[in-house]
C-alpha cells in the first residue's frame, strides 16, 4: 500500500467522484427494508388499535421488551430543534406517574437533535410525525462530524410515525384526551431457537470521521462478550464489508484506478474524501479483504473469534494517521495471533489481476437483501437473525438486541444479568409455584420477563400448571423433598408415603399421603390377632402378636399352634428330658471314640506283622538285612 501526494482536488474532480459514488451505490438492484416495531394505542377509544412505526438508527430500542406511556405534544418547540429549557418545559417523571412519550414534528433539524433535546427534557421515548404522506423511512444519523458531541449519549428509543397517524394523535392530545400508548419491541427480531446468527457490516477505514470512530470503539468494547458467546456456541458471527464496482465507462479513469482493485470490480471511497492526501480507496478494499480472509482462516481452524482480536489490534497498531496502514503492519498482527499468514495471502489473491476475486464477489452478493432482510447500504450495519438492527452501536444496546434473538428460556447467563434485564422471579417468586421447604421454584427468569414452568431438579421432572401446583414425577421423585409426600421418623424408625406412582400411606397407616399418615391400631380395629389364644400389642406402623400357654403364633394364618419343644407339663419335666437326651448323646460320642481307637491299634499291629514276614523273603530298600533267628543244626 502506498501514500499518495496528488494535486489538490478540483471542484470538477469532486463532482466526478460524487457521480461515481452514486453510480457505485445504485449499480446493484435491491431494496432497503425499514425495520419496524408495534405501537398500540389503548385509549381513547377513537384511536384504539395497533400501528407500525419505524425504529430509529440511534438511541436504544428496547428489543425484546415493551414500554407503556402517555403521549404529550408540546405547545412550543414542536419540532424539538431547541432545548426545552428555553421554553420552561419539563417532562421529568414524578413518583407514580406514567412515562412520557413526546410527539414532535419532522423538519428543521436532524432527527438526532430532536431526540437529544427530548431526552434532556425527561421523556422516555420520542415519536416523530412525518410531514408528508409517504412510506415509513429509517431515521438515520447525520454525517456531519459536529454531531458526535451528543449522538453517543442518546439512550431513549425513537420511532417515526406516518403523517396521518401523527395528525390523529395531535388532534386527540390538543382535544384534552389522555392518549395511552404501548411500544412493543418483542417481535422486532425473530427468536426461533437457542442460537443467534448475526452479521456485522463494517470497514477497516479509520479516517471517515465519527462513524469510523464509533465502529472501532464498538469492536473494542464488544470483543469480550462476542468471543464468550461464540466460544460457547450461543452465537454464529460473520463479519462483512461493503464494496462497489466501478461503472464500465470509467474503469480506466484515474479515479477508478485509485479507488478500485481487480480492474474496477471492487471499490471503496477515498478514506479522507480528499484526493490530495492520505491513502487510496483501493488500500481500504485490500485491507477489508484481508480482514475477511483472517476470519475465514480462523474459522477453518475452529477459532472464528480471533477476528475480534485482529481487528482490535490492527486498529491500535496500524492507524492511517501514523502511516502504518500497511501489509507489513498487518502481517505483524497476524503473526502475533498465531494465524497462518500464507493461507491468508492465498485467500487475498492478486489485487491487480483482471479477474474476479471470489471472496469479494461473495461479499457483494451478500449486500443484496433476501427474504425479510433488506439491502445493506449503511455503514455500520448489524444484522441479527436476518433482520437489520436499528439503534445505537453500543455494547449494552447490541447485547440487548442479541439476547432478544434467543428463544425464550434458552438465553445464556449474560442475557440475564442485572445490567441487561430485571429478574422478575426475585419479587414474590414471580407469582409462580414455590416449594419453600425444598427451595424449588417454577419461576424461570427470561430476557423478555419470566415464565411459570415446573422445573427439572436433579433429573427429576415436576409436572403441573407452574402457577399453583408442581409435583415430582417418575423414578427418583422421592429423592427430591420426598416427592412432596408425608414422611416421619420416631425412635429411629422412618416411614414414608412416597412411591414412584405418587403419595400413598404405607401399610399400617391411613391418610392422604401428602399432609399426614396416621397409625392404624390393628388391635383395636381387630384386623390382626383375632384367634382365641392371641395377645395383641399395637406399635407405630405395625403390631405385635403372641400366644399364651406356651403356644406359637403363626402370623400368616393368624393362629396359635402347639410348640412341641416347649409343651411339657412343667419345667421340671422339660429339664428331665433335656438331661436324658444329653446323657444319650454323651454315651454315643464315647462309644464312637473308643471304637475309633480300637480300630487304629489293631490296624497298626497287623501292619507291623506283615512287614516282618515280608522282610524275611524280600528285604525292603530302606531296611538292612533282618537277622534270621532260625537255629542251625550241625551235621
Amino acid at each position: 500500500m502506498r501514500l499518495r501526494s496528488a494535486p489538490p482536488a478540483t471542484p470538477r474532480l469532486l463532482l466526478l467522484l460524487a457521480v461515481l459514488l452514486y453510480g457505485f451505490c445504485c449499480c446493484c438492484e435491491g431494496r432497503f427494508v425499514v425495520e419496524k416495531n408495534s405501537l398500540k394505542v389503548t385509549a381513547p377509544d377513537s384511536l384504539k388499535g395497533s400501528y407500525e412505526c419505524a425504529i430509529g438508527n440511534f438511541g436504544v430500542p428496547q428489543y425484546g421488551g415493551t414500554m407503556v406511556g402517555v403521549v404529550a405534544y408540546p405547545k412550543s418547540n414542536r419540532k424539538a430543534c431547541k432545548s426545552f429549557d428555553d421554553f420552561d418545559i419539563s417532562y421529568k417523571a414524578k413518583s407514580g406517574s406514567l412515562p412520557t412519550f413526546l410527539l414532535v414534528d419532522r423538519g428543521d433539524c436532524f432527527f438526532t437533535k430532536k431526540a437529544w433535546n427530548a431526552q434532556n427534557a425527561g421523556v422516555a421515548a420520542i415519536l416523530v410525525a412525518d410531514d408528508k404522506d409517504e412510506p415509513l423511512i429509517t431515521m438515520d444519523t447525520p454525517e456531519e462530524s459536529g454531531r458526535a458531541d451528543y449522538l453517543e449519549n442518546i439512550t431513549i428509543p425513537s420511532a417515526l410515525i406516518t403523517k396521518s397517524f401523527g395528525d390523529r394523535l395531535r388532534k386527540a392530545v390538543d382535544g384534552g384526551h389522555m392518549v395511552n400508548v404501548n411500544l412493543d419491541w418483542r417481535e422486532s427480531l425473530p427468536h426461533p431457537d437457542e442460537r443467534v446468527e448475526y452479521e456485522f457490516w463494517t470497514n477497516s477505514n479509520d479516517e471517515c470521521g465519527p462513524k469510523c470512530d464509533s465502529q472501532i470503539d464498538f469492536v473494542k468494547s464488544f470483543k469480550g462478550p462476542a468471543q464468550i458467546l461464540e466460544k460457547k456456541g450461543y452465537t454464529q458471527f460473520t463479519p462483512h464489508y461493503i464494496t462497489w464496482y466501478c461503472p464500465e465507462a470509467f474503469t480506466l479513469s484515474k479515479q477508478c484506478k485509485s479507488q478500485c482493485i481487480n480492474h474496477g470490480r471492487y471499490c471503496a471511497p477515498d478514506p479522507e474524501q480528499d484526493f490530495s492526501k492520505g491513502y487510496d480507496g483501493k488500500d481500504v478494499v485490500v485491507q477489508n479483504l484481508r480482514q475477511v480472509c483472517v476470519y475465514k482462516v480462523a474459522k477453518e481452524n475452529k477459532k472464528p473469534w480471533l477476528w475480534w482480536d485482529y481487528v482490535t489490534d490492527f486498529a491500535i497498531r496500524c492507524p492511517m494517521k501514523e502511516k502504518k496502514y500497511t501489509k507489513e503492519c498487518a502481517d505483524g498482527v497476524i503473526k502475533s495471533l498465531g494465524l497462518d499468514h500464507k493461507a491468508i495471502d492465498k485467500c487475498i489473491g492478486d489485487p491487480n489481476a483482471d479477474e474476479e476475486n471470489h471472496v469479494l464477489k461473495a461479499e457483494q452478493d451478500a449486500q443484496i437483501g433476501k427474504g425479510a432482510r433488506g439491502d445493506v447500504t449503511i455503514l455500520p450495519t448489524l444484522v441479527i437473525n436476518n433482520r437489520q438492527y436499528r439503534g445505537k452501536l453500543d455494547k449494552g444496546a447490541v447485547l440487548k438486541a442479541l439476547c432478544a434473538g434467543f428463544q425464550e428460556t434458552t438465553e445464556p447467563a449474560v442475557c440475564l444479568s442485572e445490567d441487561i434485564q430485571t429478574n422478575e422471579c426475585l419479587e414474590n417468586n414471580g407469582g409462580c409455584w414455590h416449594d419453600k421447604a425444598a427451595n424449588i421454584s417454577a419461576c424461570k427468569d427470561t430476557f423478555r420477563g419470566r415464565v411459570c414452568e415446573c422445573p427439572v431438579v436433579k433429573g427429576v421432572k415436576f409436572v403441573g400448571d407452574g402457577y399453583t401446583h408442581c409435583e415430582a414425577s417418575g423414578s427418583g421423585r422421592c429423592e427430591i423433598n420426598n416427592g412432596g409426600c408425608w414422611k416421619e421418623t420416631r425412635n429411629g424408625l422412618t416411614h414414608s408415603a412416597c412411591t414412584d406412582g405418587g403419595c400413598k400411606c404405607p401399610v399400617g397407616f391411613k391418610g392422604d399421603g401428602v399432609h399426614k399418615c396416621e397409625d392404624v391400631d390393628e388391635c383395636k380395629e381387630r384386623t390382626a390377632c383375632q384367634c382365641k389364644e392371641c395377645k395383641c400389642k399395637n406399635t407405630w406402623g405395625s403390631y405385635e402378636c403372641g400366644c399364651g400357654g406356651g403356644l406359637l403364633y403363626m402370623k400368616e394364618h393368624d393362629t396359635c399352634i402347639i410348640n412341641t419343644f416347649y409343651s411339657g407339663k412343667d419345667a421340671g419335666a422339660r429339664v428331665g428330658w433335656n438331661f436324658l437326651w444329653f446323657l444319650l448323646f454323651g454315651l454315643a460320642a464315647v462309644g464312637i471314640a473308643g471304637y475309633a481307637v480300637y480300630k487304629y491299634r489293631i490296624r497298626s499291629y497287623m501292619d507291623s506283622e506283615i512287614r516282618a514276614i515280608m522282610a524275611q523273603y524280600m528285604p525292603l530298600d530302606n531296611q538292612g538285612e533282618i537277622p534270621n533267628h532260625s537255629h542251625h543244626i550241625e551235621m
